[in-house]
């Protein structure tokens, strides 16, 4: 049965300080998806490190790459690109008998488990991929958006909506950013 798709068997490198190695891991990662951002099901996160052994832990430097979709938060058009975040993370040896950082409440971790001669890039794949993801993708930075009463989309051109008259109470901010209407 091959090894999981993000485990590295550190084994002889961990016996030699200051060794380093390229790793390379790609596969699919479920479940790759916050506000309006995702990664398409079935879809591949690449993981190219180097892992260098240090300080009794090791650390992984490199890079995560993964393709998202989204919507676009003006035009609801549909949105995409490739994701590539730069990493640099320690994994670290557990105390004997360590299971889930759940059950370690008290004592926070900042590192990624070590478990024996196995290091997971998993957690760090997903975690690159979560906290870079899109939050309010935008489909191009001058997307004119819908029109919010008849729902045209404004950057195929004007609707035939009458302007919407301002209200007289926000016209001391209309007047702070430069704008005579609405």
């Amino acid at each position: 049965m091959p090894a999981p798709p993000f485990r590295v068997n550190v084994a002889g490198l961990r016996r030699t300080p200051g060794a380093r190695r390229r790793e390379q891991r790609r596969g699919p990662i479920s479940d790759l998806s916050i506000t309006s951002s995702r990664v398409p099901e079935h879809s591949d996160v690449e993981v190219d490190v180097v892992i260098e052994v240090s300080d009794g832990g090791m650390v992984a430097t490199g890079t995560v790459q993964a393709p998202w979709v989204g919507e676009c938060r003006r035009c609801l058009i549909d949105v995409g690109g490739e994701l590539l975040v730069d990493v640099r993370e320690v994994y670290e040896p557990r105390p004997e008998g360590y299971r889930d950082p759940g059950e370690e409440a008290a004592v926070e971790q900042e590192t990624y488990p070590l478990a024996g001669e196995t290091l997971d890039l998993l957690p760090l794949a997903r975690d690159a991929v979560l906290l870079n993801l899109p939050q309010i993708p935008i489909c191009r930075p001058d997307c004119a958006g819908l029109c919010p009463s008849c729902g045209a989309d404004l950057n195929e051109g004007a609707c035939g909506c009458v302007p919407v008259v301002a209200n007289g109470r926000w016209a001391a901010l209309d007047a702070l950013r430069g704008a005579d209407t609405p």
